[in-house]
């Protein structure tokens, strides 16, 4: 069986947002940790999801939102854990400018391919990160990117409250894939 975790960005979404809907909806989504809003720290959120990724042996998909990609992602470079695959939506680019000496960890984490399958769905009107920067991540990290077109940041403010295409993408990568142990990491190549 999958476990859904979902990842949130940094503020609480809206009662309206996909994410919110999931996990009201449907009783095998559940969040990784509560959204709290701001401020977003980033250390707590990661250790919020790495105690939902290992509080259980079964394979989950990490379904994650802006700020939550990103946690997501220092997930991956500190830790492991039975995760099967990672849904990315709309993840804030991170300039250098936003880095300070102190992030350097993190920098680098944004520059490791995952160890897990991944989609990255961008848009191209996202006012937290042009076409190119979400491009870029997503050959980083080894994601499959999906363009959504003129959809802002894929969130309440630009109509996603319900998102069909989004459930079919979880869908898609909660499947196993062929000739692989579902609970193992994808290969690196």
């Amino acid at each position: 069986m999958t476990r859904f975790l979902l990842v949130p960005g940094r503020g609480v979404p809206r009662p309206g947002h996909w994410q919110h809907r999931w996990a009201d909806t449907r009783p095998d989504h559940r969040w990784a940790s509560p959204p709290s809003g701001p401020p977003y720290l980033l250390d707590e959120r990661v250790a919020g999801l790495h105690a939902a990724v290992t509080a259980d042996d079964e394979p989950a998909v990490l379904i994650a939102h802006s700020a939550g990609c990103l946690t997501t992602v220092v997930w991956a470079a500190r830790h492991a854990g039975p995760v099967r695959a990672a849904l990315l939506v709309a993840p804030p680019y991170v300039g250098p400018d936003w880095m300070s000496e102190t992030d350097a960890t993190v920098a680098a984490a944004l520059e490791r391919r995952l160890p897990f399958r991944s989609v990255l769905v961008a848009s191209r009107t996202d006012p937290h990160a042009t076409w190119d920067q979400s491009r870029r991540y997503a050959e980083r990290w080894g994601a499959e990117l999906v363009d959504v077109g003129d959809a802002g940041h894929v969130d309440t403010r630009s109509g996603y409250g319900p998102w069909p295409e989004g459930e079919r993408l979880v869908a898609r990568l909660a499947a196993p894939e062929a000739g692989s142990d579902p609970g193992s990491p994808a290969d690196p190549a």
